[in-house]
């Protein structure tokens, strides 16, 4: 028998708290199917602590050690989410609803949020989320010889730009940044300097798989809907939504880097910083999560955990039975234009000096000085 024709790719996993499960699925199968090999993977929030999990349980044994440490990683903030005070009431276990809105615990919650800032609300920093992280990942396995090369994404407080972690900057902290929720946690201080949710400025960051390998290859794994149809009108659903639109601008904004600097190699024209054309492909869980609120987002029951994960899972495999053959020779996710943008215009939008200071913020925060110069 001919072995499978493996093909390597490069993963972006969006955050979305226990919606992360749903990402998990989509790693679980793909794993479990083989015939991708993760050359690379970015995450912000909840896809952060996946592409931790992931790659600390590759390095310990394969792609069988991954689904395991995947596994035993949710298990634990299932574990953990036992002693939440948002717990669904009754009625939605027996009615099979999954939001926890209107529970006491979640008004209770969301009331100390919008009232007191974390720094008042709580003195003590407590966070039982970093206890999962902490002794679930093994971060000294992300430096070991074969680690996938990770990228962890978290927001610089004081400058408001995006801060890439990767190689040996990656540890429970910079997790934890990527995941603090402004609203929620305390900005998490790593060398004296503040940081907030990657996801304000990168969810997840692209930019990276411009130079991180010779891969063209990315998938995205969304779980975030961009288009939500209807008007909301409740307090919570306007937050909300908005909360979606904040969340996904960023990553709108470098698929539409990538769909010019792909024009710009269509058209003979020579991208700045010798950055190539990426191949995009996405995972969405627009159809699994339309009936699911925001608030499930707060529900870490091992049953929600595991109805999420069996979504992933199935989405991937629609995904891998449409589309693998695909990757390594065209992308599959579109994202606009593409080589029908006329030169003229690329030359009139001064689409080079964009690029470079969009990578600069991205891939070199330091040349975020020179540029204001």
């Amino acid at each position: 028998m001919a072995a499978p024709d493996i093909k390597p790719i490069n993963l972006a996993l969006q955050g979305g708290g226990s919606h992360g499960a749903f990402t998990w699925g989509v790693l679980d199968r793909l794993l479990e199917d083989g015939r991708l090999k993760f050359a690379a993977v970015s995450g912000t929030s909840a896809g952060a602590m996946n592409a931790a999990a992931l790659a600390d349980g590759w390095a310990r044994g394969g792609s069988d050690g991954a689904r395991e440490r995947l596994h035993a990683f949710w298990r634990a903030v299932a574990e953990k989410g036992r002693f939440s005070p948002v717990q669904r009431m009754p009625w939605d276990v027996f009615w099979g609803n999954w939001s926890v809105e209107n529970t006491p615990g979640f008004v209770w919650f969301d009331l100390m949020s919008r009232a007191f800032s974390p720094y008042a609300a709580n003195p003590f920093n407590i966070n039982p989320l970093r206890d999962v992280v902490e002794n679930e990942i093994n971060f000294d396995n992300l430096k070991a010889p074969n680690a996938i090369k990770v990228f962890v994404s978290a927001t610089n407080v004081e400058t408001g730009q995006l801060r890439i972690f990767s190689d040996g900057q990656i540890g429970a902290d910079a997790v934890m940044a990527s995941a603090c929720l402004p609203q929620i946690f305390r900005a998490v201080e790593i060398d004296g300097v503040p940081y907030w949710d990657g996801g304000y400025g990168g969810n997840p960051a692209i930019a990276p798989f411009f130079r991180a390998n010779d891969v063209a290859d990315v998938l995205l794994v969304q779980i975030n809907p961009v288009i939500r149809e209807g008007t909301p009108k409740t307090a919570n659903e306007i937050q909300n939504r908005v909360d979606e639109i904040t969340f996904n601008s960023a990553l709108l904004h470098e698929l539409e880097i990538i769909e010019r600097v792909n024009a710009m190699i269509a058209l003979g024209q020579r991208p700045p910083d010798d950055v190539r054309g990426l191949l995009m492909h996405r995972i969405d869980a627009d159809e699994a999560f339309k009936d699911l609120s925001a608030s499930s987002k707060l529900n870490a029951e091992w049953a929600f955990l595991e109805y999420l994960r069996d979504l992933g899972r199935q989405a991937a495999g629609d995904w891998l039975e449409e589309n693998f053959d695909k990757v390594g020779k065209e992308a599959t996710l579109k994202l606009g234009d593409g080589p029908g943008v006329p030169a003229a215009a690329l030359r009139s939008h001064g689409l080079g000096r964009r690029v470079r200071e969009f990578l600069a913020t991205r891939i070199q925060p330091e040349a975020v000085k020179r540029l204001r110069r």
